[in-house]
């Protein structure tokens, strides 16, 4: 096992620490390849992807001092590697190929030709040239075959299947991600690429939007990652547990995941940071938390991550349905672009999500010929890339489209079709997001007791999803269909009691009571509750806790007038990796310079974008005087907090007064800002 046996032995059982402290005992001992080697393996293990590329780094220029081409070409392949896998920024990696490339002129065929060709065809499959990326993972599937590289076989066919299904052939590139999901099964590859790739199959069915497919893989994933994922795997996995979560609910545990992966993928990923940003925003407008939306996409595209539709959407919530007309029309006249893993890389693939919006706005803008060109897209997308997601996608689009044409059984049919599809899928937000669209269209076709059913049972979905703003659009169309005689004002209050005694709380609710023991969670609801409707940032609520709430309500994050959050936070990068961003600038200028010198347009974009992202995170790592930026202050840490404990008391609480836990989980909106909004049509007046 070389000259560190228990440096190997702590690595292949994962005591990344163990090993660590083991080569700092080994003092100088470790600077020599061997020892390098186990370094980078052991800090990307241990969540030091700097540090872990920077020993990589250092393998190489010892191997080329050394006179080994062969070794160092196969490092500066590693290298090339991890920046791909966990960058996004793909003028480093063709730098550190190019290296590998020289280094192994004039010798025969090594385990770094393998590595090299597989790491090019996904850069290739990342910038969207996908003749050349089947070609770099076919090359990377013999020779890895040949000697025995098993990694780059692997990664070669998850690239040639989704190389398949973006040509058209949908069927047989799902064949092949199926039959490497079983290998991957099996343990018959290290970890790290298992847990990369099943990630790889999750983004290949949820960019076809195959919901079934991916939160199947995603279920097999989140059971193999517990003692097996290292590095930002984990968190990746996270990313997909709250996508899925996303379409199944409930709102509160995606957004939970997600805030996890936001956390744990902070050291781990660069531009495609963006990824679980964007994640984090849809989830917090499906909730209704409209302020976190803002602040989650905002911080995406500062990461050259696309928002959209996301913001797009937003904007419509927020009632400027011009900006969101705008914003929408521009994101599908220059889609996003930026190499990507996650996100379909080119084609109608990437638009489907921006028409499926688009439809939404233009239809509230009442503009009926974007909302036809819209829905023909995307069924012509639908028809190439089958898909129930996309087909409903396609029918909801054309509903919107007849009922402004005032086709109202055509609208009925249509919405029909897409909220039963939905319900299928287990898609319960999209059902009834179409159930208003299908109500809307009773309603105006003079229907209105099945206008009322519509809009009642999405009330219900919406309500159970934790969709607590859309749970209210549909309230308020049975308001406003509801006779004088039931109309709210008229409805006799009813009383209940969420009452401190010391340590003890009474609660009464639906003629039955109970004593369970204060929790500061009860403490936050028991102000939301005092004050029905309003919206509390977590700071106040923090502050209720302390007793200190502040007395004047704090201003939105638009306000000039907010004060600002005192609270300390993470630095944004570290003096490592401030280092290793000055370093990828330079390799960015080098391969601008080599793409200029072969007249190499498109690549010399894609270079461009990169040094421009990089020095954008420089710049926003130094504030005022070069002192460095935190993240994650105080507003942060607080709504994470507030959310929990809240969350933790409503489960003891269902443990003895289920229907109170019920009433108040669906009826208390947790985020940036707090709010309870209880059934209009059944006001509670509390005893506090």
């Amino acid at each position: 096992m070389g000259q560190f046996p228990a440096v190997h032995e702590a690595v292949n059982r994962g005591e990344w620490r163990l090993a660590l402290d083991a080569l700092a005992a080994a003092g100088s001992e470790s600077a020599c390849a061997e020892g390098y080697e186990l370094l980078a393996q052991a800090q990307y293990g241990d969540g030091d992807f700097e540090a872990s590329v920077a020993a990589w780094e250092d393998l190489h220029d010892l191997l080329v001092a050394d006179g080994d081409p062969v070794g160092a070409a196969r490092a500066a392949s590693m290298v090339a590697m991890f920046l791909m896998m966990d960058t996004g920024l793909m003028a480093p990696v063709r730098g550190w190929l190019r290296r590998a490339e020289r280094l192994l002129e004039g010798h025969g065929e090594a385990p770094a030709h393998a590595l090299i060709a597989v790491v090019r065809a996904y850069e290739r499959f990342m910038c969207g040239d996908m003749v050349a990326a089947a070609d770099n993972a076919t090359s990377a599937i013999d020779i890895g075959t040949r000697l025995g590289v098993d990694p780059a076989v692997v990664i070669g066919r998850v690239c040639i299947a989704r190389v398949t299904i973006f040509d058209g052939q949908v069927d047989e590139g799902l064949n092949q991600l199926d039959d490497i999901a079983i290998d991957l099964m099996s343990g018959a590859v290290d970890p790290l690429t298992t847990g990369m790739m099943y990630c790889e199959l999750i983004c290949a069915a949820q960019g076809m939007a195959l919901h079934d497919r991916a939160s199947e893989w995603t279920e097999v994933m989140e059971r193999w990652r517990h003692g097996a994922a290292i590095g930002g795997i984990g968190g990746r996995c996270r990313v997909h547990r709250a996508e899925i979560l996303r379409v199944s609910g409930p709102c509160d545990r995606a957004e939970e995941e997600a805030l996890g992966a936001c956390d744990e993928l902070r050291p781990w990923m660069r531009r495609e940071f963006g990824w679980p940003l964007v994640e984090l925003g849809n989830i917090r407008l499906r909730k209704g938390d409209l302020v976190g939306a803002e602040e989650a996409f905002v911080a995406a595209h500062e990461r050259a991550w696309s928002p959209h539709p996301g913001l797009a959407l937003l904007r419509l919530d927020q009632g400027d349905v011009d900006s969101a007309a705008a914003m929408i029309a521009n994101a599908i006249a220059h889609p996003f672009d930026v190499p990507s893993k996650e996100r379909p890389p080119f084609g109608d693939l990437r638009l489907a999500p921006l028409l499926d919006a688009q439809a939404e706005i233009a239809a509230a803008a009442g503009d009926i010929e974007t909302v036809r060109t819209a829905a023909a897209a995307i069924e012509s997308i639908a028809n190439s890339y089958p898909s129930r997601w996309l087909q409903a996608s396609a029918a909801l689009a054309n509903a919107r489209a007849a009922l402004l044409d005032r086709e109202f059984g055509q609208a009925i049919g249509r919405a029909t079709e897409a909220t039963v599809a939905w319900a299928d899928i287990g898609a319960p937000f999209e059902s009834a997001a179409a159930r208003l669209v299908l109500g809307e269209a009773h309603h105006r076709n003079g229907d209105v007791d099945a206008a009322h059913m519509e809009w009642r049972a999405a009330r219900e979905t919406f309500d159970a999803f934790g969709a607590r703003r859309w749970a209210d659009r549909a309230e308020r169309l049975l308001a406003d269909m509801a006779p004088e005689a039931v109309r709210p004002s008229t409805i006799g209050a009813t009383t209940a009691t969420f009452r401190c005694d010391g340590d003890t709380r009474t609660v009464r609710f639906r003629e039955r009571q109970a004593l369970v023991r204060d929790l500061k969670g009860f403490r936050y609801v028991e102000r939301l509750l005092a004050d029905p409707g309003r919206e509390f940032h977590v700071l106040d609520l923090v502050a209720v806790e302390q007793g200190s709430l502040p007395t004047a309500p704090r201003t939105r994050p638009h306000d000039d007038t907010m004060a600002p959050d005192s609270g300390r936070g993470m630095t944004l990068i570290d003096d490592q990796a401030r280092e290793a961003y000055r370093r990828r600038l330079a390799e960015v200028d080098d391969d601008i310079e080599e793409a200029t010198r072969m007249n190499d347009v498109g690549r010399i974009e894609l270079a461009q974008r990169d040094r421009e992202y990089l020095i954008a995170e420089l710049a926003s790592a130094v504030g005022l005087g070069g002192r460095q930026r935190t993240v994650g202050g105080s507003a942060e840490r607080a709504r994470t907090s507030v959310t929990r404990s809240v969350r933790y008391g409503l489960g003891r609480l269902a443990e003895h007064h289920p229907a109170l836990a019920a009433h108040l989980e669906q009826s208390i909106h947790t985020g940036t800002y707090c709010v309870y909004t209880p059934d209009p049509l059944s006001p509670i007046v509390w005893d506090l």
